[in-house]
């Protein structure tokens, strides 16, 4: 189903939850990179990969929803790999960002323990703190 309706607005309802929360960029580009995708593969499934992998790009997932990056780019091993990377995904996680990025971001969502995990750890916290936050946000 189409995500942009067909003056290219972005069709809110049609977009995943955690996008619902997000701003407009976020929301428009994972909206416009999809319609493009469904077009060019015509399978869904292929088509939210590469609408989720431009988001990855300009935004990080904190929480129950995604914001704008300090700079683009590659938020992970595999998305600097590509499509057909082995790596795991960081699920949203700016994995590249710095260790002290890392860390405000888990302060804001309340890691325990961050004050002395290592970047890696960081991610993997991260990471489950998002997983946790949809997860409660989708249940009310």
């Amino acid at each position: 189903m189409p995500k942009t309706s067909a003056s290219g607005n972005t069709k809110k309802s049609e977009l995943p939850s955690t996008l619902q929360r997000s701003d407009k960029k976020a929301q428009d580009t994972f909206a416009k990179t999809y319609d493009s995708a469904i077009g060019e593969y015509g399978d869904e499934q292929r088509a939210a990969q590469t609408a989720y992998a431009s988001l990855k790009r300009t935004h990080e997932k904190v929480g129950d929803h995604w914001e704008p990056k300090d700079s683009s780019g590659p938020s992970d091993q595999k998305a600097a790999e590509g499509r057909n990377s082995s790596a795991d995904t960081a699920g949203g996680v700016d994995a590249n960002a710095s260790k002290e990025h890392l860390y405000d971001v888990a302060a804001r969502l309340d890691v325990p323990g961050r004050s002395t995990m290592a970047k890696d750890e960081l991610v993997t916290a991260i990471q489950k703190a998002n997983e946790k936050k949809t997860r409660e946000s989708r249940s009310k």
